[in-house]
């Protein structure tokens, strides 16, 4: 794909949605924190469902180990993992206390070095909590990269370093969420809907079956409040 197609696939992206965000519901980078390491192995909506009752027992690192594991693991149960996330949320919050002030880093090493923290939720962090340009590279954003075109790679490193050299700059702070929603919505991995695809002639994959090529008006995603009110009501998507 050549720069200006990198560019104008940014642009139609911004077109349809103007402020995207993530679907996890939090109030503080640390609700943020332990959303992420919830969302592992596990859907959007199924954290959303869980969250609300923990984050209101503990929305802290100290009320969370005040809280213990017990209490944590049962908040969570409905969710994949959930005895060893309570673990990683309990060891988590006590090195936040201990080495961070209760606060969570803005820095990748200490993120990384925290329980249940991988490169992928460190991004995640990094990118919205903190508004850095990273790119957190997720079952969606590695088959959209890989199946337009855009940036190719064999495994989610290679992926996130062809991102971080392809997406031209303004683009980069929201790319993490263009991407994400639109495989989630748009560019699903068993029936993608090339038809309705605003990216369709940019799109290098060979198997893409819209009825015409033609350029086709940006697909209005739900906006962030939507998605919500749609996680609350059990009608959420799927994230990563």
């Amino acid at each position: 794909m050549t720069p200006a197609k990198r560019r104008e696939f940014f642009e139609r992206l911004k077109v349809a949605t103007p402020k995207p965000t993530t679907e996890l519901a939090y109030e503080s980078p640390f609700q943020l924190l332990i959303a992420v390491i919830l969302s592992a192995q596990a859907t959007d909506r199924s954290v959303n469902l869980a969250t609300p009752a923990l984050f209101a027992k503990a929305p802290t690192p100290q009320a969370m180990v005040d809280l213990g594991i017990h209490a944590v693991t049962h908040c969570i149960r409905t969710i994949g993992l959930f005895n060893t996330k309570a673990k990683n949320i309990i060891a988590t919050c006590r090195l936040l206390l201990e080495r961070h002030g209760g606060e969570v880093p803005d820095d990748r090493d200490a993120l990384e070095s925290l329980p249940g923290v991988g490169r992928k939720t460190a991004n995640v962090i990094l990118n919205t909590a903190f508004g850095h340009p990273t790119i957190a590279v997720d079952t969606h954003i590695f088959r959209v990269a890989n199946r337009t075109g855009l940036a190719p790679g064999k495994d989610v490193v290679a992926v996130e370093r062809a991102l971080l050299r392809n997406v031209p700059d303004e683009y980069q702070l929201d790319a993490h969420h263009w991407l994400i929603l639109h495989g989630r919505y748009v560019c699903k991995a068993r029936k993608p809907e090339c038809q309705r695809c605003v990216l369709f002639d940019l799109c290098a994959y060979p198997q893409k079956h819209a009825g015409a090529e033609k350029r086709v008006s940006a697909p209005r995603l739900p906006t962030a409040k939507a998605r919500r009110k749609g996680v609350k009501a059990g009608k959420g998507r799927q994230p990563a």
